[in-house]
């Protein structure tokens, strides 16, 4: 089994990234959210071939909170079809391997 999940999603922008970023870390599905500028998207939707500016979110999880995460993300993501790619980490710093392990638990009740 994996380590880690690095989960890439895009984003239409700054402000929905960190406001949806800011959940998922708040919700516990997520260890860590990155917000990466300056990314240009190039792909054909319904026929058409688009060009957009966007912003990449590196996403950290456990594999245990995957399928809420992903759940979580189709939810809030204002697209009709949000990337949510996983990559599963089998190698890494132990203390911070441990820490998205921990950062990713269910809060006590």
């Amino acid at each position: 089994m994996s380590e880690a999940f690095e989960v890439h999603v895009t984003m239409p922008n700054a402000d929905t990234a960190r406001a949806i970023g800011r959940t998922l870390v708040d919700e516990r599905l997520a260890a860590c959210v990155n917000v990466v500028p300056g990314v240009v998207s190039i792909y054909s939707w319904k026929g058409a071939l688009h060009e957009e500016e966007e912003v990449l979110c590196l996403i950290k999880t456990s594999p245990e909170r995957f399928d809420r995460l992903r759940a979580r993300i189709v939810e809030l993501h204002p697209y009709d079809l949000p990337e949510v790619m996983a990559f599963a980490v089998d190698e890494g710093s132990r203390e911070y391997l441990d820490w998205v392990r921990a950062a990713t638990r269910r809060a006590l009740p």
